[in-house]
């Protein structure tokens, strides 16, 4: 009954969407890839939106459903509320006669699975497709990295143009986009390359050379390299539909990291906290590690939850991880979750990290509270189901009210890990 009732809401809205937007000319943008997808939505919104009238959605309305209402700015229903269901579609229909109030709309288009990215075509039409990277995703469900490209590369099939990382995309894949394509990278040369030209204090100085050779100088505020592809593509994405430059130089220095993904927090005895919890995947972890590595701190500290739903690659992956782990940076390595606690513990411990393991991200924040020194940085990343690296933040803020910026918060998130991990009282 579920599936049946989600097919008949996804064909109306679907068949919403194709009369919106031929009644109401729009530039659509989608990003897809796998990893750095909602941050990447974000910086293109925010950027575009200095020049025009741009409608997005700041959470995870990625799948086959939920994009549909991002075109209506609307929350979704639940599925089991058929009156709540009703009234979004006839509200929706007004909107497709009335005056629509943007010019532009930001999608994240997400996968799980093989042929779900396909199901997009449906209903959609994108003006420029954003790739932001093909690296390990969802390796339960995919074979291995060839097929994990052939469903994030489905989506140029209904694209005009295709903006594609080149860093984070190897050339096979690169070569294999068919439409008008253009690369941005921080490392190899593309048609948009970001060149980091100073750090300090947390502050980038960073110049851009745009498709027709011209370079642009600008200021962003974040702790790690891999938050300028945001920055990259976002800046590709408002050349390529027109935004002038000097508003975007003025977009970039107002960009902020989005919740959980290299936010910055204050946490006690003057710390640095590096809130990187919404998601964890290899390529993603070892970011984060690097700009961890960057602080010049005393005390650094890494805690390093589960990378789930990665399929008989875990063990690999996990092991990499935590080869990577440098015992001359790194005071602490905590791991969370089963294949952190037995691979990645095990091989930083070989590389000589000191190494703590913890099945609940509770008695983790814990150990961190009473661990911290003095001016420390702490890095927090992780998978959700089993980890939830985020509840172990929240032991060692130095403002408790910083919890709302936490990711996974309402009540639901907050009943669904206390049962996982049979937590009894209050921390």
């Amino acid at each position: 009954m579920k599936k049946a009732f989600k097919a008949i809401v996804t064909n109306i809205l679907g068949w919403q969407v194709h009369r919106l937007v031929r009644n109401h000319p729009v530039s659509i943008v989608a990003v897809t890839g796998s990893i750095g997808k909602t941050s990447t939505k974000r910086a293109i919104a925010k950027l575009l939106a200095t020049d025009v009238r741009v409608c997005y959605q700041e959470g995870n309305y990625n799948d086959i459903v939920s994009v549909p209402l991002v075109f209506f700015n609307k929350s979704i229903p639940s599925l089991f509320n058929p009156l709540a269901w009703l009234g979004t579609i006839l509200s929706n229909e007004k909107q497709i006669y009335g005056e629509y109030p943007y010019d532009a709309v930001v999608l994240e288009l997400g996968t799980d699975a093989p042929g779900q990215i396909q199901k997009f075509a449906k209903y959609l039409s994108v003006d420029l497709l954003v790739i932001t990277a093909i690296t390990p995703e969802h390796m339960e469900f995919f074979v291995d990295l060839d097929a994990v490209a052939r469903e994030e590369l489905v989506a140029q099939t209904f694209s005009k143009a295709v903006l594609i990382n080149k860093d984070l995309c190897a050339q096979k894949y690169i070569s294999e986009v068919s439409k008008k394509c253009f690369t941005y990278a921080i490392n190899e040369p593309a048609d948009y390359r970001t060149t980091i030209n100073s750090f300090k204090d947390n502050q980038y100085d960073i110049s851009i050379t745009i498709a027709n050779g011209q370079n642009l100088s600008a200021r962003y505020e974040g702790v790690a390299d891999v938050e300028l592809y945001s920055v990259c593509a976002a800046t590709a994405v408002a050349h390529q539909l027109g935004t002038p430059v000097a508003k975007i130089v003025e977009g970039i220095g107002q960009l902020q990291a989005f919740n959980g993904r290299m936010k910055r927090l204050r946490g006690i005895n003057q710390s640095l906290i590096i809130d990187d919890t919404y998601n964890a995947s290899p390529v993603a972890v070892k970011a984060a590690l690097d700009a961890l590595y960057k602080s010049d701190r005393t005390q650094r500290i890494a805690l390093l939850g589960n990378m789930n739903e990665l399929g008989d690659y875990s063990e690999q992956a996990h092991i990499e991880v935590g080869e990577y782990c440098d015992p001359n940076k790194l005071d602490v390595v905590i791991t969370l979750g089963p294949d952190a606690n037995l691979y990645l513990a095990e091989a930083a411990e070989k590389r000589g990290c000191k190494v703590k393991r913890f099945n609940s991200p509770y008695e983790a924040g814990e150990f961190i509270k009473k661990t911290i020194k003095p001016g420390s940085v702490i890095l927090a990343k992780g998978s959700q189901n089993g980890v939830y690296a985020e509840e172990a933040i929240k032991y060692f803020l130095a403002d408790p009210k910083d919890e709302k910026q936490l990711v996974r918060q309402t009540p639901d998130w907050l009943s669904k890990k206390s049962k996982q991990f049979h937590r009894d009282g209050d921390k």
